[in-house]
Formats: structure tokens, C-alpha cells, sequence
């Protein structure tokens, strides 16, 4: 299954990679391989994670307050925002 990210969701997954790095060396990378892992989850088990709009759905990182949120598009996942969870919550809602 091909995964594809929006422009704005890869801009924050840059924005949080940096801003990990910043915090401490290596945080970043830790990041990004735990947004891999989920991103292999989505993959594996498109619909594993709860929807939360119709035909959205949300797989959340274990270590860090992220969130992959995501559709399924035929044969495709399509990341419509790596979203912080702690922060104004559905602002992604217009990118569907």
C-alpha cells in the first residue's frame, strides 16, 4: 500500500523532527521512528485505528503527543496531518 503525505502534514512532521532535535540529539530520530512504526501499523491494518471522522482515522504515537491522521484511498494512505495532541484540536478538519 503507497503511502502519501499532504504538503501541510509533511511540514509538520519536519516542524516536530526539528524541533525534537533541538530539544535533544537523537530526539528527532527517535521521533521519526516511532511515526514509522505507525505508519507500518496504518499500512498493515488500514482500519485498525478509531475513526474519528467519517473515513478518518487516527493512529496515535506511544511516546510522543502525535498523532497520525489519516484516510484510505483505494490502495493508498493518504496523511492528512501529523497533529499534536495537545494542541487546538481539529484544526487539520479543512484539509479533507
Amino acid at each position: 500500500m503507497k503511502v502519501t503525505f499532504l504538503a501541510l502534514a509533511q511540514q509538520e512532521l519536519d516542524g516536530a523532527v526539528a524541533w525534537y532535535d533541538a530539544q535533544a540529539t537523537g530526539l528527532g530520530e527517535e521521533f521519526l521512528d516511532e511515526l514509522d512504526r505507525v505508519v507500518r501499523r496504518a499500512v498493515t491494518f488500514p482500519m485498525s485505528c478509531p475513526e474519528i471522522e467519517p473515513g478518518i482515522r487516527r493512529c496515535l504515537l506511544a511516546r510522543f503527543p502525535y498523532g497520525l491522521i489519516y484516510g484510505v484511498d483505494g490502495e493508498a494512505i493518504v496523511v492528512i496531518a501529523v497533529a499534536h495532541l495537545h494542541r487546538e484540536p481539529r484544526y487539520w478538519v479543512d484539509r479533507i
